[in-house]
């Protein structure tokens, strides 16, 4: 097995259901299967073209694992990061190269739907050494600066979280133009 140490991000659909498992330690594991297509814009015919899909083997790990597991179901688009590993394999009668990737971070691609996100009640330590983590009592993820982590000063109005974004799959006049997948 090579361990290339390579971190790869991909989008793709899950393939298999996610499965489930623990090691001897007890350590939860998720696997599943992950299809990324590949498409090309083709200038003769002017449509999209399907040009080949890769398959991933994705595990993820403990707490990952375990959520991973509770929201993703075959068929649901996903972007997800980890470290690349190559695996020479030989059953007898066929050889071949599996490409799996151990997961980082696993996410639902919003740009082909909605997801409801709910925060898990374990709270996760945080290095409150660094001044960037320390937050007000009873709200692990505001900001400073952000929703009260910042007071303002009497008479200033206080500071409001501004979102910037750009409309991925949208053209100049806001509608989807046809996704390139």
């Amino acid at each position: 097995m090579s361990d290339t140490g390579d971190t790869i991000t991909i989008t793709g659909n899950v393939a298999t259901p996610p499965e489930l498992k623990q090691t001897s330690a007890g350590v939860p594991i998720v696997t599943f299967r992950v299809a990324s297509g590949r498409r090309r814009y083709d200038r003769e015919a002017g449509a999209w073209t399907d040009a080949g899909t890769n398959w991933y083997t994705v595990s993820a790990f403990r707490s990952l694992a375990d959520h991973a597991y509770r929201s993703l179901q075959k068929g649901d688009r996903v972007l997800l990061t980890g470290r690349l590993r190559l695996r020479e394999w030989d059953n007898g009668t066929r050889r071949g190269t599996a490409i799996e990737i151990d997961a980082e971070a696993i996410g639902h691609d919003l740009l082909w739907g909605t997801t409801t996100f709910v925060k898990d009640s374990r709270a996760a330590t945080v290095d409150t050494s660094q001044d960037w983590a320390t937050a007000p009592a009873g709200d692990g993820w505001a900001a400073p600066g952000v929703d009260g982590a910042h007071e303002a000063d009497e008479g200033e109005p206080p500071v409001k979280p501004v979102l910037v974004a750009v409309g991925a799959g949208s053209g100049p006049s806001g509608e989807d133009e046809g996704a390139p997948f």
